[in-house]
Parts: C-alpha cells; sequence; structure tokens
C-alpha cells in the first residue's frame, strides 16, 4: 500500500464578502455536530442566523484578512509545505469547511496511489464539532469518492510531550514577560456536547470534580483534555498556582455552554486588579478568528474598558519549528508502521 498524509483544520470562509461568509457559516451550522438539533430546526435557526451574521461576521474577517487570504488557511498551507519537506510521502491539506475541500484532498491523495492515508485533525482536542466531525466527514468522502483507501486517525494529542513542548516553546518569550494573570482561553463548547460524548452517561458534569475523577470518559471529554493541557502547560513553563486560570470562549446561542465565560473573565479579572493581562488560546493551532478578532482585539477591549492597563495575546503555535517537529514524529511513527 501507497501512504500519505491527510492535515484537517477548521476552514474558513474564501473571502470577507458577505456572500463567501453566508456560505462559510451554512455549511459550518448545518453541520449535524455542530448544531446537534432535528434537521428541521437546525435549518430553521441557521436560516435565521444567516439573515444579518454573515454581514456582522464579514466586517469582523475583513479586519484580519491578510493579502494571501484567511490567517487560518495561509498558515495552514505553510505547515503543510513545512511537513512536506520532512516527510517522503505525500502531505494533503483539507478543510473541513470551505476549501481546500475535503473532497478535493482525498481525490488529490488517490489520484496519486496513496491508499493508506494518516489523517491528522489539527485540533489537539475531542470535541464532537471539531475532531470527531472532522474524522467523520474524511471518513464518509473516503468511503465515497476512494473505498479501497484506509484512513488511520491520530488520537488527540492535548496531553503528548511533542505538543506540549511546541505549545510552551511558542510561548516562552511571552512568558518572560511580567504580567499579573495568564487566562488560559479554550473554545467553547455547549455543555450537552459533553453528555453526549461520555460513553457512561454518567460522569461528565455529573461527578462532582468530574475532569479530576479517573474515568473512561475522559478520552472523547473536550473539558477534561483542556484541563489536562492546562495542567501540563503550568508545570513544564513554572507558571505559579495563582497567577493563572482556565475559560471558554466563542459561544452561541442561549444554551448553556462550559463555564467561565472567556469576555465575562476578563472584566472580572481586571476589576479585581489583575492589571496586566495575558491570554493564550490551546485548542487553537493555527490563529484565526476567534484568537486574533475575538481574543486579540474585542477581548483586549473588554478588559481595557474594565480598567486593565496592559493586554497581550500569546499568538497560537501556527509555524513554530517544534509544532512541525510533533507533525513530523507523528508521520514517522505512522510511516514506520507504530500507529
Amino acid at each position: 500500500m501507497s501512504k500519505g498524509i491527510l492535515l484537517v483544520n477548521l476552514g474558513s470562509p474564501d473571502s470577507p464578502s458577505v456572500p463567501a461568509v453566508r456560505r462559510y457559516l451554512n455549511e459550518f451550522l448545518m453541520d449535524g455536530r455542530v448544531l446537534d438539533v432535528a434537521w428541521p430546526l437546525r435549518r430553521f435557526i441557521v436560516g435565521t442566523i444567516l439573515i444579518k451574521r454573515p454581514a456582522e461576521s464579514g466586517h469582523a474577517y475583513e479586519k484580519i484578512w491578510t493579502k494571501d487570504g484567511s490567517p487560518l488557511v495561509v498558515t495552514s498551507k505553510h505547515v503543510q509545505a513545512a511537513l512536506q519537506k520532512r516527510v517522503s510521502v505525500l502531505v494533503e491539506l483539507a478543510m473541513r469547511y470551505q476549501n481546500p475541500s475535503i473532497e478535493f484532498a482525498v481525490k488529490n491523495l488517490a489520484s496519486k496511489g496513496a491508499d493508506d492515508v494518516l489523517l491528522i485533525p489539527l485540533f489537539p482536542h475531542y470535541a464532537m464539532s471539531s475532531y470527531e466531525s472532522a474524522v467523520m466527514r474524511v471518513q464518509e468522502v473516503a468511503a465515497k469518492l476512494a473505498p479501497q483507501m484506509k484512513i488511520t486517525v491520530q488520537p488527540p494529542y492535548y496531553d503528548q510531550p511533542d505538543f506540549l513542548a511546541a505549545l510552551v516553546a511558542s510561548a516562552v518569550d511571552f512568558l518572560k514577560q511580567d504580567c499579573d494573570h495568564l487566562l488560559f482561553s479554550y473554545h467553547g463548547i455547549p455543555e450537552r456536547h459533553l453528555h453526549k460524548s461520555d460513553p457512561t452517561g454518567c460522569h461528565c458534569l455529573k461527578v462532582e470534580n468530574c475532569c479530576e475523577v479517573a474515568s473512561p470518559a475522559h478520552a472523547t471529554c473536550y473539558r477534561a483534555q483542556c484541563f489536562a493541557t492546562t495542567r501540563a502547560f503550568v508545570k513544564l513553563a513554572s507558571v505559579p498556582d495563582n497567577k493563572y486560570s482556565v475559560s471558554f470562549q466563542s459561544r452561541l446561542g442561549k444554551d448553556p455552554w462550559l463555564k467561565p465565560y472567556t469576555d465575562y473573565e476578563l472584566v472580572r479579572l481586571a476589576q479585581e486588579g489583575k492589571k496586566k493581562m495575558m491570554v493564550i488560546c490551546p485548542a487553537f493551532v493555527s490563529d484565526c478568528l476567534e484568537t486574533i478578532e475575538e481574543i486579540g482585539m474585542r477581548g483586549c477591549e473588554d478588559f481595557m474598558k474594565a480598567s486593565g492597563k496592559e493586554f497581550t495575546r500569546i499568538p497560537c503555535m501556527n509555524e513554530h519549528p517544534l509544532w512541525i517537529d510533533a507533525l513530523a514524529k507523528m508521520a514517522d511513527a505512522f510511516l514506520a508502521g507504530k500507529s
């Protein structure tokens, strides 16, 4: 069998224009693992959102758009190129939503003879709306377009030494600066997603201190994995216990999402006297709308308005050499038949 590598990130509109953003949001929100309600209700909800949201989001995308396009897509392509230099097999890149599409990537791998493919979701933590959605979509597309193709999936790597070393190394120069507080802001998910991903049906958000109590549920528990990343990071980076906390951003709708909410925490921490704030977003491997605009712009504004004095957003790993090393080691293990 001929091997290949497929990297999959979330995706981005093709441009900040309202039509392009509408297409992206429609595909994203109509994913049953993102908005997990019955199709008719999902269609109604998404139709309502698409009335005003594309213009609002388009304006936000305009603020971060580069001459080469979406930061997330551009950075992902650079990571693909860097990894391609490290391995002897074809490395393809796809976005779960929009372009470059999963269909295009699978067809290209198949056309080059790759029928044994390692899928590396560019999501360190397991969540049904990101990691699981990407995996299931790749498997569906491959079954349809290249049924002979074997897909090996890289497990979540939130606690893997190479990922953690890259994450800390990408932040170390910022951590040398003086700050009052380091906030770990992870992408939020609805609480119901934790319940749906809990194979025991009785652990996540049901047992006291559930993320600290050992359980099979942790293998698919986004919240527990985020806390595990945080604990490992602060240990590696020697962050004092009283100088950091965890929050969750980017909620949508009125249902309860993982708490505490980042926007609320930035205001609360400022009002409690944390004047010099640093924020890191470990759920994102590439900078995007949620890190650059939501945290770096709106989050900064909220913090400063609440009497904060200095705000620093620590960039994602993006193209950090140790992140490329981590990906290359995943690929090498697969090529050696160890994964």
